[in-house]
């Protein structure tokens, strides 16, 4: 492609709502454009990406055996509300009606048409395995769409679908999908970990996520420093060590302070001349409209799926300044579990925590030397957050390191949750009516755009994999001179005669400005040519990942074809 007649509208400035490197970056070299909130234009490089992305997606799931459909994005209401979705996932939902009064919504994933499908069309065990995959539109309206294409409300997704008789061929599906999602994030180049995740509104028995390590990323793991173990911090859980006095320590007596304007943790720690982890925070949350207080150690966050599990809801929520005011009788900062009239949930460790320090649900006013058992009573349950430095729960020497990562593909087992609400059913060996054993696996296509700029990039642009690059060559020349023109061509015309993807910058610009556009849009492979290179018989070579501006390879010209072409397969075989 020729700059000149391309459409590459690169500008200087930074988009004012851009909060990481890949919004920034996709806006800045015309990749993107802004429609709405959540909602973007993919201009012709940005789509080059994206396409080369679904490319890589389509073929590792052809070579798993599983088979492409394309579902409809617009659905009726009929089958969200058949598996009670239709409440479940509330404001989520874009939803509208027809001129005739019937409800329909967009879908924001498709396990109720895809099981509608299998019901229809799979009759025996014969059948099966089968799975089956769309590249289609999503639609969540996400209260806070943000971060360019990585959080968006319209979003381009794979989604496939597994169908098997027994949760142990249904568990064979889910290893094939794995390898798949591997393949697929290695020929990315993506640096990644598989990690055990909680399958929120999806549902299903086994779920794990890939999740690309990035600072950037908004979802924290923790991975073991000795095992295989990973997770998202969701569902991390931890080895309860020994609590802050070995255990050994007598029971003080119970005692009333007045902490005038100190009702954070780290205020009242300095306050009152006491370590955190001497301290039970207490957060008043809502469940089921119920009011509940959460207690976990004061130098621990609490983990609130792992809140929500152990109360048996789908969903908690942190009560707001009235609520807690009403249910403690504290201003917020003061609430505290003894004489808490409510449901209380304590952490493990914290119930291990003799003398503590907490609020005493009274305004300025903290006690000390409180013990559980002695002073309250509480359910005990693993609600806290998992961090650096805990004790790896699977192994026994090992400690959890956290990461940040962004979460590019999400597989589960749905085992026969929708299977049995829907009526999906097959006839096995002995004509006996079973219902399907399902699995499910979804890759954010457009989302991984995004993703790999966060994982490729520096000051300067984006720094693209080759596998995914819109054009794997960004073609230089600098000047005027007839001999210029002519070996650009010719090395041109060669590398696309090859099935090279070559981008050349033939417009009448400094060569600053050039190189410049050249960094921030970010091909794998910079070739220029110059008449000052030429005179001696060669051009300049330059990964985009050299950090030396200077630094370029001179390649004679009758061999840089070949050389290029070389360097391309080898980095798509790394």
């Amino acid at each position: 492609m020729l700059y000149s007649r391309a459409l590459i509208p690169t500008v200087k400035e930074a988009p004012a709502d851009a909060a990481n490197a890949s919004h920034t970056l996709l806006v800045r070299g015309g990749y993107i454009r802004k429609v709405g909130a959540g909602m973007y234009d993919f201009l012709p490089l940005g789509l080059r990406a994206l396409r080369k992305i679904e490319s890589i997606v389509r073929e590792e799931m052809n070579r798993a055996g599983a088979q492409e459909i394309l579902m409809p994005a617009l659905l009726p209401a009929e089958y969200f509300k058949e598996t009670g979705r239709w409440d479940v996932y509330g404001d989520t939902l874009f939803r509208l009606k027809d001129r005739k009064g019937a409800e329909f919504h967009l879908g924001p994933t498709h396990e109720e048409i895809v099981t509608d499908i299998a019901r229809r069309e799979i009759k025996s065990w014969r059948d099966m395995p089968m799975n089956l995959y769309q590249v289609q539109s999503k639609y969540r309206d996400e209260p806070r769409p943000r971060g360019g294409l990585l959080r968006c409300r319209e979003f381009l997704m794979k989604d496939a679908y597994s169908f098997d008789i027994t949760e142990e061929a249904a568990r064979a599906s889910y290893e094939t999908m794995r390898k798949a999602y591997c393949a697929v994030f290695d020929r990315m180049g993506l640096t990644y970990r598989m990690v055990a995740a909680d399958p929120g509104a999806i549902g299903g028995s086994t779920s794990a996520e890939f999740q690309v390590l990035a600072d950037s990323g908004e979802d924290a793991i923790v991975a073991c420093d000795n095992c295989d173990y990973a997770a998202n911090v969701e569902i991390a859980t931890v080895k309860v060590g020994a609590p802050p006095d070995g255990g050994s320590a007598a029971e003080d007596e119970k005692k009333k302070v007045h902490t005038p304007k100190v009702g954070t943790i780290e205020d009242v720690s300095k306050f009152l001349n006491l370590p955190k982890d001497r301290f039970l925070k207490s957060l008043v949350y809502l469940a089921n409209k119920e009011i509940v207080l959460a207690v976990v150690r004061g130098d621990h966050d609490l983990n609130e799926i792992r809140l929500a599990r152990a109360l048996g809801v789908d969903e908690v929520f942190m009560a707001n300044d009235a609520d807690v005011q009403k249910a403690t009788g504290a201003a917020v900062g003061f609430a505290g579990p003894v004489g808490f009239k409510g449901k209380i949930v304590v952490d493990r460790a914290a119930a291990q925590v003799k003398n503590a320090a907490t609020g005493a649900n009274e305004s300025d006013q903290h006690f000390t030397g409180v013990n559980m058992g002695r002073d309250w009573q509480g359910e005990v349950a693993d609600i806290r957050l998992a961090t650096t430095g805990d004790a790896c729960p699977s192994c026994e020497t090992g400690k959890l390191k956290t990461y940040r990562g962004i979460e590019a593909g999400h597989i589960f087992i749905l085992g026969t949750r929708y299977s049995e609400k829907m009526g999906a059913q097959y006839s096995d060996e002995k004509q006996e009516k079973k219902p399907i054993v399902m699995g499910c696996y979804g890759i954010g296509v457009s989302r991984l755009v995004a993703t790999a700029i966060e994982q490729n990039h520096d000051e300067n642009g984006i720094k693209w994999p080759m596998a995914v690059a819109p054009y794997q060559v960004h073609l230089v020349t600098l000047g005027k001179e007839e001999n210029v023109a002519t070996e650009a061509s010719r090395l041109y015309d060669d590398l696309r005669a090859r099935g090279v993807d070559v981008l050349w910058d033939d417009r009448d610009e400094r060569p600053g400005v050039k190189f410049k556009d050249a960094d921030l849009l970010g091909m794998p492979l910079r070739i220029t040519i110059g008449a000052k290179s030429l005179a001696n018989g060669n051009i300049e070579l330059k990964p985009r990942t050299e950090a030396d501006p200077k630094k370029a390879e001179l390649v004679p010209v009758a061999d840089a074809a070949r050389v290029i072409d070389e360097r391309i397969k080898a980095a798509l075989r790394a």
